[in-house]
C-alpha cells in the first residue's frame, strides 16, 4: 500500500511538472531579433579570469570577431592566476582589449564577484550602456552580442543572459551535463523569469548582459559580493527593484570546458548545491526526500510490477527527451535519468559535508562558502 501511495505521488508530481511548471522541459534553441536600435548602445564586456590559460584565449578571439556594428570594449581581469591566463588573453590581437589585474581580495566577497567588479569598475572609464559578464571558457559566434543587445532593447529587459551550450564530449558529460541543464531549467522556468507575475529569477553566469543603469541602481556587483550563485542572486536583485529578465538556451553559444570525469562534474555540483539549500540541513532533508520520490520511486514502483510507477517514469522519460535531443543524444538515456539524479544527490549531501568541514564552494584553491 505504501508504495501504491508514493507511486501516485511521484506521476502526480511528473503530470505538474509537464503541464504547470512554465513547460520548462521543452528546450529550444532561442530566436533572438537581429533589428538593433539605433544609435548603437556602447557595450563593455567583463571577463573574470583565475588560471584559464587553455580557453581565454579562444573566448577572447570569439568576442572580438564580433559583428557588432557599435563600440564595445573587452577587459579581462586575471584573478591572481598562476598558469598565464594574462599572456594568454593578451596573445589574441584586439585593439579594443584591457587585461587588468585583480587586487588581493577583500573580506566579504567571492574571488569571481571581486574580479567582476573590478571589471565593472574598470569598464565604467568608456561610459557603457550595457555590460556583458561572460566567463573565460565561453565562446560567443560573432551575432551573439548583437542579438543579446536586440533582444534586451525589442522586449525593454535590463538583464538578458543565455545558456551556453555545455561541453559534452566525454562519457562523464554524455551521462550528466544534459540533466545539469535540465535541473536549472526546473527550478529557473525561463517563462517564469520573463513575466512580472513570477518571482522566479534566474540567469546563467556564462553569458549575461545588463543595463548599466539597472546595475548602479542596485549598488553594483558589491551588492550581491558575497553570493556563491551569482547569477541568480544578480537576476534576483533586478527583479525585486522592478527590472525585467530574460533567459534563453543558446546551441551557437558554448563552452569550451571539458570534464573529463565523474569526480570533475560532482566538484562543480557540490560547489553550489549546499547554498542551492541556504546551507539548510533541513532542506536537505527534504531534499533527499523530495529527490528519491520524484526520480527514485518510479523506477522501484515500475519494476514492482505497478502501473503508476510505470507511468510517472514514462512521463519523465517524456520530459527528459528534449534536452538529450538538443545536446545530440539518443532518446534511450532518458530511463537513466534516476540514476543520473542519484548522483547529483550524492554530490549535493557532498555539498553539505564540505560545508560542515569549512571547504565549502571550492574552485580553484578557494573555499568560498562561509561557515552558517
Amino acid at each position: 500500500m505504501a508504495l501504491q501511495i508514493a507511486a501516485a505521488l511521484s506521476l502526480a508530481i511528473w503530470l505538474y511538472l509537464v503541464l504547470g511548471r512554465g513547460g520548462f522541459w521543452r528546450m529550444q534553441d532561442s530566436t533572438l531579433p537581429t533589428a538593433l536600435p539605433s544609435p548603437w548602445p556602447r557595450v563593455a564586456i567583463v571577463i573574470p579570469a583565475r588560471n584559464e590559460s587553455e580557453v581565454i584565449g579562444k573566448a577572447v578571439a570569439s568576442l572580438a570577431a564580433q559583428d557588432y556594428p557599435g563600440a564595445f570594449y573587452i577587459i579581462v581581469v586575471d584573478d591572481h592566476s598562476t598558469d598565464g591566463t594574462t599572456a594568454a588573453a593578451r596573445g589574441v590581437p584586439a585593439p579594443n582589449l584591457t587585461v587588468v589585474p585583480a587586487e588581493p581580495l577583500e573580506p566579504g566577497w567571492t574571488g569571481k564577484l571581486w574580479a567582476v567588479n573590478q571589471g565593472v569598475r574598470e569598464a565604467l572609464r568608456v561610459s557603457p550602456d550595457y555590460l556583458l559578464l561572460t566567463d573565460a571558457d565561453i565562446v560567443h559566434p560573432p551575432g551573439n552580442l548583437s542579438a543579446l543587445v536586440a533582444q534586451a532593447a525589442a522586449g525593454n529587459y535590463d538583464l538578458v543572459s543565455l545558456m551556453a551550450t555545455l561541453h559534452c564530449r566525454t562519457f562523464a558529460e554524455r551521462a550528466l551535463i544534459p540533466a545539469f541543464v535540465f535541473f536549472f531549467f526546473l527550478l529557473y522556468p525561463p517563462a517564469w523569469i520573463r513575466t512580472p507575475r513570477r518571482r522566479t529569477a534566474g540567469a546563467a553566469g556564462g553569458c549575461m548582459l545588463i543595463r548599466r543603469d539597472k546595475l548602479a541602481g542596485l549598488g553594483g556587483i558589491e551588492r550581491i559580493r558575497g553570493e556563491l550563485i551569482d547569477d541568480c542572486a544578480l537576476a534576483r536583485e533586478v527583479k525585486r527593484s522592478g527590472g525585467a529578465v530574460w533567459l534563453g538556451l543558446s546551441a551557437r553559444t558554448g563552452s569550451i570546458r571539458e570534464y573529463g570525469t565523474f569526480a570533475e562534474i560532482g566538484e562543480v555540483i557540490s560547489r553550489t548545491a549546499f547554498t542551492q539549500l541556504r546551507y539548510s540541513w533541513w532542506f536537505l532533508l527534504a531534499t533527499v526526500g523530495g529527490l528519491v520520490l520524484t526520480y527514485l520511486v518510479p523506477v522501484v514502483a515500475a519494476l514492482s510490477g505497478n502501473a503508476l510507477g510505470a507511468g510517472a517514469w514514462i512521463v519523465m522519460c517524456i520530459a527528459y527527451v528534449p534536452i538529450l535531443r538538443f545536446y545530440g543524444r539518443s532518446p534511450f538515456w532518458a530511463p537513466a535519468l534516476p540514476a543520473v539524479a542519484l548522483f547529483y544527490l550524492a554530490a549535493t549531501v557532498h555539498s553539505a559535508i564540505a560545508h560542515g568541514r569549512g571547504s565549502g564552494g571550492m574552485w580553484k584553491g578557494r573555499a568560498q562558502a562561509a561557515r552558517r
